[in-house]
C-alpha cells in the first residue's frame, strides 16, 4: 500500500504516523475547526475564502492565529502535499485546526496545531449529479442559533445523527431544521430554492453554516442578474418551488429531484454548474 503523507504543523509526515495523542482536545472535546477544500486540475479552489472563514472562526473560539497561517503559506503546503501523494488532477483537501493539549473543558492554552490531508477524487471538475437527490427532513434534533452555529467545528453529532437517519430511510440527504422549524441546510451542504427564476436561501441568522460555496453561488447569481433573497425556508417553500439544489465546496452544485411528494427540474442547477466550472480552467 502506498504510504500516503499528510502535513502536521507544517511538517510532512506519514498519514499513519501516531503524531496526535489521546489527550488531543479535538478528540476529547471537539475543540477544533475544519475546512473541506476542492482541488481541480491541480488548482486549489477558493482557498482565500476558506482561509478567511477558518481564521474568523478561530477568532470566535479565541484560538491564537500564528503569523504564518495565511493563504500563501497554506497553498504552498497543500501543493507540496499533493505532489508528494502523486495527485495530478482532483482531490478533496481537509484542513483541520485544533487547540493544543491541556486542561479539561477549560483550556490551558489557546495555541493551535493544524493538519492537512488529501483524498484523490476520480471526477475532474464539478460534476452535476445525473439523478436528482431524494431528500427529506431530519427534525429529531433541531439546530439552535448561536455564535458558533455558522462555523464548521469538530462537534458534529447533530450531522452524524442526521446521517444515520439518512441511511436508515435510504435517502440521499436529510434537511436540518432550527428551533423555529425553518429548513436551514442539509447534512453537508447549504440549500437553495428556485421559484419563478429567483433564488432563495436560508439567512445566516437562521443557523446554517456560512458556506464558502454558498457565497460563491450568491455572487454568481448577482453577476448573472438572478435575484437572490435570504429568507427563512419552510416545508411549504420547498413544496411550492420549481427547483431545489444543495451546494458545498467539494461537489459544487447537486440538484434535488424529490422532497416528500414534490419533484423538481434542474435548469438552474445546470447553469450554476457550468458557471462554476469556468473558474477551474
Amino acid at each position: 500500500m502506498l504510504d500516503q503523507k499528510c502535513i502536521y504543523n507544517g511538517h510532512l509526515i506519514s498519514l499513519y504516523e501516531p503524531a496526535i495523542s489521546f489527550t488531543n482536545r479535538a478528540f476529547r472535546y471537539g475543540d477544533s475547526l475544519f475546512e473541506s477544500i476542492r482541488l481541480i486540475n491541480g488548482k486549489v479552489m477558493l482557498l482565500s475564502s476558506h482561509v478567511q472563514r477558518i481564521k474568523l472562526a478561530m477568532t470566535t473560539l479565541r484560538m491564537n492565529i500564528p503569523a504564518e497561517f495565511n493563504t500563501a503559506n497554506i497553498e504552498h503546503l497543500i501543493l507540496n502535499l499533493i505532489q508528494e501523494n502523486k495527485i495530478n488532477s482532483d482531490a478533496r483537501i481537509r484542513l483541520t485546526v485544533f487547540r493544543n493539549d491541556g486542561g479539561f473543558y477549560t483550556p490551558e492554552t489557546n495555541d493551535i496545531s493544524f493538519l492537512i490531508e488529501t483524498d484523490k477524487i476520480d471526477e475532474v471538475g464539478y460534476t452535476l449529479n445525473k439523478k436528482g437527490l431524494w431528500v427529506d427532513l431530519y427534525a429529531e434534533i433541531k439546530k439552535s442559533y448561536s455564535k458558533i452555529s455558522n462555523i464548521k467545528t469538530g462537534s458534529a453529532l447533530l450531522y452524524v445523527m442526521a446521517g444515520l437517519t439518512k441511511t436508515s430511510l435510504k435517502l440521499d440527504d436529510c434537511l436540518l431544521v432550527n428551533d423555529n422549524g425553518h429548513i436551514i441546510e442539509s447534512i453537508n451542504s447549504n440549500i437553495f430554492v428556485v421559484k419563478n427564476g429567483a433564488l432563495y436561501t436560508s439567512p445566516i441568522s437562521d443557523g446554517c453554516v456560512d458556506g464558502v460555496m454558498r457565497k460563491q453561488i450568491i455572487a454568481l447569481a448577482g453577476s448573472n442578474r438572478i435575484l437572490t433573497f435570504e429568507k427563512s425556508l419552510t416545508v411549504h417553500t420547498l413544496t411550492d418551488a420549481d427547483e431545489v439544489f444543495l451546494t458545498n465546496a467539494i461537489n459544487g452544485v447537486q440538484w434535488v429531484g424529490q422532497f416528500k411528494n414534490k419533484f423538481y427540474t434542474n435548469q438552474m442547477s445546470v447553469l450554476f454548474n457550468e458557471k462554476l466550472n469556468e473558474f477551474t480552467t
